[in-house]
């Protein structure tokens, strides 16, 4: 059997690289930006029961464009979010908000993988919200996934400025609900959500104290950062290939946490494997990673889904990454990034042409240390140095409160998932690091609002 599964796989490997220049251009192939890999072994257990009953689903009436006045814009969805009112010490206080953004999942998928909410709860007596994004989930304008997707005219309204603008729609609503205009908001997300939640503190600085921006790689648009060294090359270095490959290597090297390490167990078997030609290590690799079973489906990483479309349709308008396998420098074979195949691919499928230059247009990117440190604060910028995106991501301090913290060690969005007894030191010092930094936040916020509140009294007896 273990003879047959080789000899399969033998052929598939030479199929796959026989075709790899003539097909690489025309393959639309640009990882994903999720939290957490794709594969089936890794899915994330879902929460408990007792756990789950603390979370309470609300629905906001969305409108669907923010930035039109035409009668269609007026047209509404309801958007799903979540509440956990447990650890919150209530509006009076002036209690924290801590929101974490949903990226390119349902929110119940964003919720039960994110540890640093519900970990740090308690400490910061904080109301918890979440909240899904557009077109994700069950957040779905035009009533159902189907029309919602039909055609580019229904797609159009799916982006992150529309995002980001409903979160601020959701945010005043919550505040103005609960009598919490005076609750600091700090806004949490990685990956795409990390992203957007930068995004929005520069947008949005009257919503949002500050942000946490886990794993974003806010600098890999429109030539800011190399792209023919940048993701691929990590990856290479990580382990230091067509499609099947590509993606367990990618998903491999981007989610290489503890304890398991992933990157190092697929080195190891690679060492180890019995025989010494190429595709005896290789085969080993695979079977370390994706376990012993008799068939291996060569869709598993880019199979479609609705998901996977709708942010294909992302992927091919505003977030352009020029992600490609450059010259010499990785393991891969040579396939650069095409902006015109790339074009004619999105202009296939969907029947528009991409806008390399929108993410930089309208949140900036180029001379980022130079523009940010004028006017932004309050934005952690985490990454993990073993995680191919962290080559498009801000790896040095910008100013004293836009601040970067990497963990050489760290994989994709390490540092926000949920804490374990095997995480290493170094992980630990750096979710400790966050906490200490959004404590500063706050205990200004506070000492600002005191300072404030004594000011409108002193004047208001003035007036008396």
């Amino acid at each position: 059997m273990d003879s047959l599964r080789r000899s399969s796989f033998a052929l598939l490997f030479f199929l796959l690289f026989s075709s790899c220049v003539s097909s690489s251009a025309a393959k639309f192939n640009i990882p994903r930006l999720r939290t957490r890999p794709r594969t089936i072994q890794n899915e994330p257990i879902l929460m408990s029961a007792s756990e789950s009953k603390d979370y309470k689903t609300f629905l906001y009436t969305q409108p669907l464009d923010h930035f039109n006045y035409r009668p269609d814009s007026y047209k509404t969805f309801q958007q799903r979010y979540l509440i956990n009112f447990k650890y919150w010490d209530g509006a009076n206080t002036s209690a924290p908000i801590f929101v974490l953004f949903g990226g390119e999942e349902s929110i119940d998928y964003d919720r039960d993988i994110n540890g640093f909410l519900p970990e740090n709860a308690p400490h910061f007596k904080a109301l918890l919200v979440y909240i899904e994004h557009r077109y994700y989930g069950k957040s779905v304008p035009f009533g159902t996934k189907e029309e919602a997707m039909k055609n580019a005219s229904t797609l159009g309204y799916c982006n992150s400025a529309q995002a980001i603008a409903d979160y601020a729609a959701v945010l005043l609503h919550i505040k103005q609900k609960y009598s919490a205009e005076k609750c600091p908001v700090i806004v949490i997300g990685g990956s795409y959500g990390g992203m957007l939640a930068s995004w929005f503190r520069l947008k949005y600085p009257h919503i949002a104290l500050g942000a946490l921006a886990s794993s974003s790689p806010i600098l890999y648009f429109d030539g800011v950062v190399d792209p023919q060294v940048g993701y691929y090359t990590i990856v290479t270095k990580d382990f230091k290939l067509k499609d099947y490959l590509d993606s367990l290597y990618t998903d491999a090297a981007q989610y290489d946490e503890p304890p398991k390490y992933p990157v190092s167990r697929v080195c190891g078997a690679i060492d180890g494997a019995e025989g010494t030609d190429t595709l005896d290590k290789i085969f080993a690799a695979v079977v370390t990673y994706m376990g012993n079973t008799s068939c291996y489906d060569m869709e598993e990483f880019g199979s479609p889904t609705s998901t996977y479309d709708m942010f294909t349709w992302q992927v091919c308008t505003e977030l352009v990454f020029p992600i490609g396998h450059g010259h010499n420098d990785t393991m891969f074979p040579l396939a650069p990034f095409d902006l015109s195949s790339f074009s004619k691919t999105c202009e296939g499928l969907f029947g528009v042409q991409p806008k390399p230059h929108w993410v930089t247009t309208y949140y900036g990117g180029q001379d980022i240390k130079l523009i940010l440190h004028n006017f932004a604060s309050n934005i952690i910028f985490s990454n993990g140095l073993r995680d191919p995106y962290s080559s498009g991501g801000v790896l040095k301090n910008i100013s004293d409160s836009v601040v970067a913290l990497n963990t050489v060690n760290g994989s994709h969005c390490l540092d926000i998932l949920p804490a374990k007894e095997s995480d290493p030191l170094w992980l630990i010092m750096q979710r400790k690091a966050e906490v200490e930094i959004i404590e500063g936040w706050l205990a200004k916020y506070h000492a600002d609002l005191l300072e404030f509140e004594d000011e409108t009294r002193a004047r208001s007896q003035e007036l008396e």
